[in-house]
């Protein structure tokens, strides 16, 4: 019954988000409300970018209906928390319109995200204790700061890697979906309620990624932009925030139960971190760069990961699909802690992510190949395949830089 009723939420996100992204595309497709193509793009035709406003409707719609929910009155106990949630989420909506309607520049958008963070720690979803026996290991105010740190940390993280048809939402809906699957285990061994504000907003949140995928996926017909990207970024941070210092102490002392609980101390830190592993690499790589450039880490570029995978030769349905099987081998396997043996988990990892390393790099195997090839051919051989012939890079280095062709423009809704 209870995961039915969560099943529920999920539902009536997903079929809410589904019907206003179809509203919003044929509005903004009938009344041109889209941007126009800039030069970091991969999309190569105008495309409305208000998804977000339909996910943030259907995510409203969900805790609307499930706040009339008896069964779920105790994740409404709190209101705060989830005016705190509601409220943050329309600051950083409202926010992302805006900058997707008139580029704002990112002092503005950094000062608006800091804000619906700052409401989300004032409502009291903030780090105030790590479950490690229960203790609170940061003041007050460290907390505040270090919450809306983090949840800027994350809403950017998944902003930097909204750059491919069906990305951002398809990586969410995995991760999230690992999330939940987490949460509720949690609550199931510690035994405490079934019904919590983590898991709630973790299934909410994976209803409005499924609705908005069938209109965002390859080749899109609409984009969520910076107020889509950004609401994903806040609702997850938001939710892995809940779960912190939700495991009973007791449980965790009990040595008998702690096997079986496999490291609960530990999951609530590891997992964030795991769901999130592509868009913080993503993050921490472009910030970097951008930094050693010496510009600012807000910096618009076509340098992201998506970027070099597209670059390296694979397909905007391939680039798209490997995010998703990092997410998944490493959301995955860090929730295989919690039922398998320390190097069973861990050994499923290794594999995992060989396997994906693997599908990662093979476009430069056949490049190289291909190199070979072009290269032992004799320059006068007439039967040379012109496919084969264009990755002859001996020949390319003796090329004047000006003539060679300019590079294809690509799609990048977001910085």
């Amino acid at each position: 019954m209870r995961i039915v009723l969560y099943a529920l939420v999920t539902g009536i996100a997903a079929v809410v988000t589904y019907g206003l992204a179809i509203l919003i595309w044929k509005l903004s497709t009938k009344y041109r409300l889209y941007p126009k193509i800039r030069e970091r793009d991969v999309h190569t035709r105008p495309t409305p970018r208000l998804g977000g406003v339909a996910m943030f409707l259907g995510m409203v719609v969900a805790f609307g209906v499930a706040s009339q929910v008896p069964e779920l009155s105790l994740v409404f106990s709190d209101a705060g928390k989830v005016l705190g949630i509601l409220g943050a989420a329309l600051i950083i909506v409202l926010i992302g319109v805006a900058d997707d309607i008139w580029d704002l520049d990112w002092v503005t958008k950094l000062a608006g995200q800091i804000i619906a963070a700052g409401v989300l720690a004032w409502q009291g979803v903030q780090l105030q204790t790590l479950p490690i026996g229960g203790q609170t290991i940061v003041s007050p105010y460290i907390s505040l700061i270090i919450t809306v740190l983090a949840v800027v940390l994350v809403m950017n993280a998944i902003n930097f890697i909204d750059g491919l048809d069906g990305l951002v939402a398809g990586v969410a809906l995995i991760a999230n979906s690992v999330f939940f699957v987490y949460t509720y285990l949690l609550q199931l061994q510690a035994q405490t309620e079934y019904f919590n504000l983590a898991s709630l907003t973790s299934a909410v949140l994976v209803g409005a990624c499924i609705g908005f995928l069938p209109l965002n996926f390859h080749p899109a017909k609409l984009f969520m932009g910076d107020a889509g990207a950004l609401l994903v970024g806040l609702l997850m941070a938001a939710s892995a925030i809940l779960v912190t210092g939700q495991v009973n102490p007791e449980v965790v002392d009990r040595p008998d139960v702690y096997t079986a609980y496999f490291l609960p101390a530990f999951i609530p830190i590891l997992l964030p971190f795991a769901v999130l592993i592509v868009p913080l690499l993503d993050f921490g790589l472009a910030v970097t760069r951008r930094l050693r450039a010496g510009k600012s880490p807000f910096t618009a570029d076509r340098k992201h990961l998506h970027h070099r995978l597209l670059d390296m030769g694979h397909s905007h349905m391939h680039a798209v699909l490997i995010f998703y099987a990092w997410t998944l081998v490493v959301s995955v396997g860090c929730l295989g802690f919690m039922f398998l043996p320390f190097w069973v988990a861990a050994l499923l990892i290794l594999v995992g992510l060989a396997i994906c390393t693997v599908i990662t790099l093979s476009p430069l195997s056949k490049r190289k190949a291909l190199e070979v090839v072009a290269q032992s051919t004799e320059a006068d051989d007439a039967a040379i395949d012109p496919e084969v012939a264009k990755f002859d890079g001996l020949d390319a280095a003796g090329v004047d830089p000006d003539e060679l062709p300019l590079p294809t423009t690509l799609h990048k809704e977001n910085p």
